[in-house]
């Protein structure tokens, strides 16, 4: 009786442990509403789109608050570090000091921003106007002169100089028809220019809204980066925070040093562009230099994309130096490829040329230019993320992480855990 009275008294451990089975079920659950979800969006695919859409015009804003924040984090930090400097030995509070500076260098980044704009705005749209303006005038001209070019240089085969005259005399033909349909439709272009305003005023009011979204998250970006790990940390264990943390430093640094880098590369681009045909005496110097720096921002295709239309508008001013300008712009590009882009880029994404060409196609098929844009960078992110979780597998397998070590190998020993090359190697 006693011994069965001690029995009773303990407290015995249950068979399985509870907490181990909640977690399953909790996982369970959560792909369960997953799988919904996905079924969801493939079945109502075009209703999700539109409220997509709805809620990223209602994003708007904040979206490019959170995006000239980012790009001008780099310059208010120069200013803050500076400007503390200064006021360190002249501001007896430390804690005054830095919020002066802090705010001071907030400004400064948003001012700063705003200048690029009005001087790039400046040194453009009148260029762009003007060039458009006299390429619209002497369109018919240049087509008439690039047929007679045509012809002198086909002057022994007649049957195809004939078939390129015939070509340029439709074309022609074409743009004067064009040209005469302007004049009834006056209204609806009005309507479209109307509509066209209203949406330009619509970008300019989100686009100062985000500059003061941008401000505050500038102002308080250590508060919001302390509440995102806080919340990281609150919601998932400590060793799955750390990675959540480590992946987005990582992918700060990818997206900061590719963006920042690709700028900085196509703005140099795009003026030694301006300089070089400025030299050569090319027409459009400035509309050519604005798409050729424009488009550089693309990787890999951006240089092709930008010299095709380039092309065509020199080519129909001038043909011959149509062909100077091919040359002129394959050798800047070489220039940009081997020396200025690696110089300031190096190897910010870590992906191979075969990866950078996938992800721009996969990027631009799905989400058009901006998809090209940053599709280099987030494949840099998810490339990172699989190769970190093939070299976790891998350690807990006791195997090599090299990549090297595997191209030749035939399979792995069971006993040893070692590689296996031919009949004999071993690694």
């Amino acid at each position: 009786m006693e011994e069965t009275g001690k029995t009773n008294g303990k407290k015995q451990k249950p068979d399985w442990d509870l907490q181990k089975y909640l977690v399953i079920a909790l996982i369970t659950f959560v792909t369960f509403c997953c799988c919904i979800l996905f079924f969801f969006v493939l079945y109502r695919y075009h209703g999700f789109r539109e409220g997509w859409q709805k809620l990223m015009k209602v994003l708007q804003p904040i979206i490019i608050g959170f995006i000239v924040a980012y790009l001008m984090n780099p310059v208010m930090v120069f200013l803050e570090r500076n400007i503390l400097a200064f006021l360190e030995e002249r501001v007896k509070s430390p804690r005054k000091a830095k919020k002066i500076s802090r705010t001071a260098a907030t400004i400064g980044a948003i001012l700063f921003l705003l200048f690029i704009i009005f001087l790039l705005l400046n040194m453009m749209i009148p260029e762009l106007v003007s060039s458009i303006q006299n390429m619209m005038e002497s369109l018919p001209e240049e087509i008439d002169a690039m047929t007679a070019w045509v012809e002198k240089i086909f002057n022994g085969d007649d049957q195809l100089a004939y078939t390129l005259n015939t070509i340029f005399a439709q074309l022609s033909k074409n743009v004067e028809h064009m040209v005469q349909q302007l004049i009834p439709e006056l209204n609806i272009y009005v309507t479209s220019i109307t509509t066209g305003v209203v949406s330009f005023v619509k970008i300019i009011v989100n686009f100062l809204i985000g500059l003061v979204v941008a401000i505050y998250l500038l102002m308080s970006k250590e508060t919001f980066i302390g509440q995102g790990k806080k919340v990281v940390y609150a919601v998932f264990p400590s060793k799955i925070g750390n990675y959540i943390t480590r992946t987005l430093r990582v992918s700060n640094e990818i997206f900061g040093g590719f963006i920042s880098g690709k700028i900085l590369d196509s703005a140099i681009i795009g003026v030694l562009c301006y300089v070089g045909l400025l030299a050569l005496k090319m027409p459009y110097s400035m509309l050519v230099a604005v798409i050729v720096g424009v488009t550089n921002v693309i990787p890999f295709f951006g240089p092709y994309i930008g010299a095709v239309p380039s092309f065509v508008l020199i080519a129909l001013a001038e043909p011959v130096k149509g062909l100077y300008f091919l040359v002129f712009i394959l050798v800047l590009q070489q220039l940009d490829g081997n020396f200025i882009g690696p110089k300031i880029l190096g190897d910010s994404t870590g992906l191979s040329p075969f990866w950078v060409v996938f992800a721009i196609l996969v990027g631009g098929g799905l989400f058009g230019f901006m998809g090209m844009l940053l599709g280099v960078p987030t494949f840099a992110v998810i490339y990172y993320l699989i190769r970190e979780l093939v070299a976790y597998i891998l350690r807990k397998r006791k195997l090599p992480e090299a990549t090297v070590d595997y191209i030749e190998m035939n399979d792995v020993d069971l006993k040893t855990r070692e590689l296996r090359y031919g009949s004999t190697q071993k690694r």
